[in-house]
This record gives C-alpha cells, structure tokens and sequence, in this order.
C-alpha cells in the first residue's frame, strides 16, 4: 500500500541534498529565488503573506521550485516549511504522523505573522498539504491566523486507493497493512478513506468559520480516488470546489505534476488576489 502511495514521487539519494535542507530552522536563510525572505513585508496589493505547505514524501524545496519563484515574483511574501520528517528516513519528509505536523506549522505561521508584521496569512497546500492544514486550522487555533487556503491534488475526504482499502478491509488485512506502514510511513495511514484522523477531522463539518477555501482537484489524479474525494461538502459560500478541467479540458497533468500546473497557480492567485486574473482558460498553460 505505501508503495502504491510513493512511487510516483521519489526523492533521490543523488540530489545532494543535506540533512540541514529539510529543517524548518533552515528556513530562516532566504533562497534565491526570494521565497523565505523573512525581511519581506506585505503590501496593499498582497497585504497577507503566504505559506506554502508540501505533500507526502516531498519538501519546501521541491515541491515549490515552480509556483514559489511565481508568486515571489507576483509581489507576495512567500514562505515555506517542511515538516513530518522522522529519524529513519531523514531525506524525505511528511512523514510523520499529521497532528506533529500540524504543531510544526503553528510555530512556523507565528513566526512569519511575527517577521511580516500581519495579523493574518494566506495558506497554499498540495496533497497532504491539503490535510495537515486543516487539522491546524479545527484544532491548534489556525482559525483565527487565516485568512484564505487554497489546495490543489486535495485529499478532504481521503483517497480509497482504487478500492484497495475496502478490499483490504474486506480480507481483514487492513489493521495488519496499516500497521506496517506506520513503521516508516506514520502518516499514510491517516489519509486513508474512514482514517480515525479522517473521521475526528471530518466530524460535522469539513471548513471552520472565518476563512475561504480553493480547493482544486483533477479528474486524472491517480493517488486521490475517487477524485472528487478533494472535494469539500459543507454548504459553505466560502468555499470554492474547483475541477481542473473545468479550467481547461487539455489539461490533464496528474496528482503530482500538480505542483508545475501554470493553470493551478493563475486559478490561485486570482484566488488570494481579487484584483488578479479569475478568468482561466487552455491560453494560460503558455504563461
């Protein structure tokens, strides 16, 4: 099962990546591509800094090497972390079980409120950076720090893994299955469809008050299954469920060529920017 969940995505081991990169410590060196630059200060055009939030497997470093730069250059202050690392796999990240993630973006969200001096950010995530966040938001006071999340590749409601959760429910090997991926991997488990995580997460209502939500999914998406599984269900005005293909029927980029979309960053950053293009067309995959 925990292959079936990263085999899409692998890190590797020839990148010359260092232990250091992974840290949300190291975050407080600027790149050079202007994303943690932690002198930065909102403007009346972009008053709300943004904090980019990675998936399973990837890193602030890689899964933001496209739309970081992007909305650096649109005029944002753009910050990132990586999170969920554990001991036996200390170059990858995400790992680690979601409610210790969701702690690590408390802190870091106090911390760029602090830098930047706005009472309010703006959240972006893929993936399991979809579901992180939300924990942060319900649970660890992220409400009242938000003003907007968009997510892309989301995993709202889990994924069924193209039924082989039911089926491993069926056969009685779900518990056995889950227990063994957790030896590496503490968060698959939890964005598994009927996830105790899910279901604590999910329990009345999938938004909080006081915050609007982006929410894109594909229909090609092939780790998020059913696809409208990213979808959001509370009645909610706030909330804007998006298919990308509504956007533009060529696009058919899958869960993890999410992160180099151009048409998934100009439907969020009119998003997070009312005066910014909202009107996406097939046009803006050549910009």
């Amino acid at each position: 099962m925990i292959t079936a969940l990263v085999h899409t995505s692998p890190v590797s081991p020839n990148l010359g990546i260092k232990r250091t990169d992974y840290t949300v410590e190291n975050a407080s060196g600027r790149n050079r591509h202007g994303v943690n630059d932690w002198s930065c200060k909102p403007t009346a055009k972009h008053p709300r800094p943004v904090v980019l939030v990675h998936g399973l497997i990837l890193n602030k470093d890689l899964t933001w090497l496209y739309m970081g730069p992007r909305f650096a250059r649109e005029g944002y202050c753009v910050f990132s972390l990586t999170y969920g690392q554990v001991p036996e796999l200390p170059l990858v990240a995400g790992l680690d079980k979601l409610e210790n993630g969701a702690q690590q973006l408390s802190v870091f969200v106090d911390k760029v409120l602090a830098a930047t001096g706005a009472k309010k950010l703006d959240l972006v995530g893929h993936s399991a950076g979809t579901l992180m966040p939300r924990y942060y938001l319900r649970f660890l006071g992220g409400a009242s720090k938000v003003q907007k999340f968009a997510g892309f590749g989301a995993l709202v409601h889990g994924t069924s893994l193209h039924s082989l959760v039911p089926l491993t429910i069926a056969l009685g090997l779900y518990d056995p299955v889950t227990h063994l991926t957790n030896v590496l991997c503490r968060a698959c488990s939890q964005f598994l469809s009927g996830s105790p995580f899910l279901t604590k997460l999910n329990a009345g209502h999938d938004t909080v008050p006081g915050v609007d939500y982006h929410f894109i999914v594909t229909e090609t998406d092939e780790i998020v299954t059913p696809f409208v599984n990213g979808f959001l269900k509370d009645k909610n005005p706030r909330v804007e469920n998006v298919v990308l293909q509504d956007l533009c029927p060529l696009d058919v980029l899958e869960h993890m060529l999410l992160i180099l979309d151009p048409i998934v960053f100009h439907s969020i950053n009119g998003f997070l920017t009312p005066t910014a293009k909202r009107e996406i067309s097939c046009l803006d995959l050549l910009h």
